[in-house]
């Protein structure tokens, strides 16, 4: 089987990364950038299953026309915003960012945008300069580009925000997980997500590889770093064992209907959702 992720050096997809290199989901794991690009190849049918954003489908599946998703790898919208540290900024002002360039990854962009909407902030949310390619890691690449100049801030995974807070170039001004509104945390979450066609047999299995991970995560966090060291840079794997504790919180694969209404409502917002599509025939359930 093959399984893909829309960012590797990072903790956002991380039960799903663990689940194949802990043995307990046989595929072979992919990157690829962006996740509506690891949407799309899902619907082509060259992938079995995707971990990404969970309203990223309906940039490839059409008012979520033949794809499931299976469970959650954790709860709640799971970006940071990060500024330049030598504005000073608050932490929840995002009026910080009025008229800043702001750099964030197509999907991801999306829940950022419709924060500063509802706030009335104006402000450049686009690609970060030299993130291209299919194996690109957002994170790490965003805060680069913030230590460089190239944007006065990102919306990213915890992995960029922790580099750039440790590194002095910037500072969080929210943390959606854990510091944003109900509406804001609701926008969206990181998904197991498969075809209507993959057989239900197949996608027990997956949805139990995920749990199999996330309790053995909760068991023990320093098992990330051995996976960190096989597939991350050497830095970056010494960081992801705490990233994973205190991540641990949200490691629940339940997708609640509440939360399946609330994604929905963002997506009719964003007009990438044009009819009422009920939970059940959306959120695999065997």
């Amino acid at each position: 089987m093959r399984v893909a992720i829309p960012d590797l050096v990072s903790p956002s997809y991380f039960p799903l990364i663990a689940a194949v290199e802990l043995g307990f989901l046989e595929a072979k794991l992919d990157l690829i950038y962006p996740v509506t690009k690891t949407y799309e190849e899902l619907r082509a049918g060259r992938l079995d299953f995707v971990g990404g954003a969970a309203h990223a489908p309906l940039y490839a599946f059409k008012d979520w026309q033949g794809c499931r998703l299976l469970c959650a790898l954790a709860q709640h919208m799971y970006w940071f915003l990060v500024v330049r540290s030598n504005l000073k900024p608050k932490r929840g002002d995002l009026s910080v960012v009025k008229g800043l360039r702001i750099g964030a990854a197509p999907g991801p962009a999306d829940g950022l945008k419709q924060m500063l909407k509802k706030a009335g902030i104006e402000a450049q949310v686009g690609p970060v300069p030299g993130v291209v390619g299919e194996q690109a890691s957002f994170g790490l690449m965003a805060a680069k580009a913030l230590e460089e100049g190239k944007i006065d801030g990102f919306w990213a995974n915890g992995m960029g925000a922790e580099i750039a807070v440790r590194g002095g170039a910037g500072a969080v001004v929210v943390d959606a997980r854990r510091d944003g509104t109900q509406e804001w945390q609701g926008y969206t979450f990181p998904a197991l997500v498969a075809s209507d066609r993959t057989d239900p047999d197949v996608a027990r299995a997956a949805v139990g590889a995920v749990i199999s991970a996330q309790d053995a995560l909760k068991k023990d966090p320093q098992r990330a770093t051995a996976i960190g060291r096989k597939l991350f840079p050497a830095a970056e794997a010494e960081l992801i064992a705490g990233l994973i504790a205190r991540d641990l919180p949200f490691y629940d694969a339940a997708i609640s209907e509440k939360q399946f209404l609330a994604m929905n409502r963002f997506a009719r917002d964003l007009g990438l959702l044009s009819k009422n599509v009920t939970y059940k025939e959306v959120v695999w359930n065997a």
